[in-house]
């Protein structure tokens, strides 16, 4: 079944609607370089990550400049995986990897497939976004799922799909791309940086064909 990530987290109330829709994994973003209404501070992070309970994976999202920036942010907010947008070489990012001792995803541009076998085995997965100039994600691109597919097919890292994603849009993603997991942010927003509760459960449902349990 499809791992979903629901990111882009900046209130309790919405980490909870998330985590009650069946998420996966529960993204928050902290010390990035570029202006979203998404972005939280560390200690912020932190209560957001204390917040997602046992059984559901609390990641942190950022694009740190060394090895050492993303280390230190990991022993402040204490997430059980990170995730690292922007330029990083492979051996930066195994260093970070061996010393914080969690997992790490590593973003790669989807078009870009050559960045991508960069990072294949020494990242734990890898993202595959539409982003921007400065490799931040978010962009609420889609990108051409078939090449996704055939480039997830060529790697041994598990991938996970991003870019523009949808409950409207999302089956169809998974279809054709058949990734390890989906990642959306704004696609489940009724504004930004605030989870619509309609669309996280209906994106969740899409994405596995789970339904959620009436309290």
């Amino acid at each position: 079944m499809t791992r979903v990530k629901l990111c882009g987290h900046a209130r309790e109330a919405d980490v909870e609607a998330s985590v009650r829709a069946g998420a996966d994994a529960i993204g928050v973003i902290s010390e990035v370089p570029v202006d979203s209404p998404r972005t939280v501070g560390a200690d912020r992070a932190a209560t957001l990550l204390d917040a997602v309970p046992p059984l559901v994976t609390g990641v942190l999202v950022t694009m740190p400049a060394t090895p050492e920036e993303a280390v230190d942010l990991v022993e402040r907010t204490r997430p059980d995986v990170l995730q690292i947008h922007g330029p990083f070489s492979p051996e930066d990012l195994r260093t970070v990897r061996e010393t914080i001792a969690r997992p790490v995803i590593k973003s790669v541009d989807a078009a870009d497939p050559d960045s991508a076998h960069q990072f294949d085995g020494v990242a734990d997965a890898l993202l595959v976004d539409s982003t921007d100039a400065a490799g931040a994600g978010g962009t609420g691109r889609t990108h051409d799922w078939e090449r996704t597919r055939e480039l997830a097919a060529d790697l041994d890292s598990p991938v996970i799909l991003a870019g523009g994603l949808t409950p409207e849009n999302v089956a169809r993603a998974v279809g054709t791309a058949r990734p390890f997991g989906v990642d959306v942010a704004s696609g489940i927003e009724r504004e930004g940086g605030v989870k619509d509760s309609d669309l996280v459960e209906r994106f969740v449902r899409e994405a596995t064909g789970r339904r959620v349990i009436a309290e």
